[in-house]
């Protein structure tokens, strides 16, 4: 690393130490830790700042949590000598679904209120300036607090680079990594049945893909179809080969609340239901197409919007599909 980079690195580090310092002073800091980046840098600057005996790491944890995503939080605990909690979320999450996919609501609610509600003082966020939070929250709010909040992505990445800090991938997207629930694109009126259908379709694909020793920027099961059925697409980039695909799809075809597997490995339009509250701000679908189910599929997609009569969606759900012909 260059010297005017190390130079830099260093400036930032002490900066936001320097806010810890004021901003928490002798209390005790918890940690809303996911083990992603932007957690992980929040954590090990907090150490530095107050010391490992004023950091705890809180983590939510849900049943659609990726088991690997458990040994990463554990481990980064041990490594870095932090004290670290789990806390249950996974009621007030299937609530949430009950109404459709909503990450945000997830999020705000068990994701963060949780971690709060066992917390005897301030919570800290990995929020940065070039996430939702960052854009358009504020840097001390209600009891929660973010160090990082006025530093951009890359900032962020080349103190974790100086620190020595490397979060380990669950393997679903080399981006931001969720929980499973995300990829269930309905309603989860039966967590029996649609939240059976996207657990163990994800988990048996995290478990092929690790017995292959493959890599992907992008690994995931989306669970689709009107409520009576799953179909399940299944998106893998970069195309593993016929032989992985036939694999992937057999075994999935297996589980007995899917009815029927895709390999979605061509353009795809996407036929979706979406409440008034979605379906009549065009702002809003941009962002369900764009920022919330493009970056998940391996191939181009195209959204068919219809308005939804059902009063219990709040939100959207994917009720059908048609891959592109060759």
């Amino acid at each position: 690393m260059e010297v005017k980079s190390i130079s830099r690195c260093g400036e930032l580090i002490e900066a936001v130490i320097d806010d810890i310092r004021g901003v928490v002073g002798s209390e005790k800091l918890y940690v809303a830790f996911s083990g992603g980046l932007d957690s992980s840098v929040t954590a090990v600057l907090s150490k530095m700042a107050l010391g490992e005996d004023k950091v705890e790491l809180v983590t939510t944890r849900f049943d659609f949590t990726y088991p690997k995503s458990v040994e990463i939080i554990d481990e980064f605990a041990a490594k870095f000598g932090l004290k670290h909690t789990f806390v249950d979320g996974a009621d007030w999450q299937k609530r949430i679904w009950r109404s459709g996919p909503s990450c945000n609501a997830c999020t705000r609610g068990p994701k963060l209120q949780s971690v709060k509600d066992y917390a005897h003082g301030l919570v800290a966020t990995g929020a940065e300036a070039e996430d939702t939070w960052g854009q358009c929250g504020l840097k001390s709010y209600n009891g929660f607090y973010s160090p990082l909040f006025s530093l951009p992505r890359e900032d962020v990445k080349r103190i974790a680079k100086c620190l020595g800090i490397e979060p380990k991938k669950i393997g679903e997207n080399s981006g931001r990594e969720g929980c499973m629930l995300k990829h269930l694109l309905k309603m989860m009126a039966s967590p029996k049945f649609h939240g059976a259908a996207v657990y163990k379709a994800n988990a048996t694909l995290m478990r092929l893909i690790e017995e292959s020793g493959l890599i992907f920027s992008i690994a995931n099961v989306k669970i689709v179809g009107p409520l009576s059925k799953n179909i399940a697409l299944v998106n893998l980039k970069p195309d593993p080969g016929e032989e992985f695909k036939n694999n992937i799809k057999e075994t999935i075809s297996s589980i007995e609340e899917i009815e029927f597997v895709e390999i979605v490995d061509k353009p795809v339009t996407l036929e979706v239901m979406a409440s008034p509250g979605i379906y009549n701000n065009e702002r809003s679908r941009y962002w369900v197409e764009k920022g919330r189910l493009a970056p998940d599929f391996a191939a181009p997609i195209c959204v068919k919007w219809k308005l939804s009569k059902n009063n219990r969606l709040t939100t959207f759900q994917v009720v059908n599909y048609e891959l592109k012909n060759s």
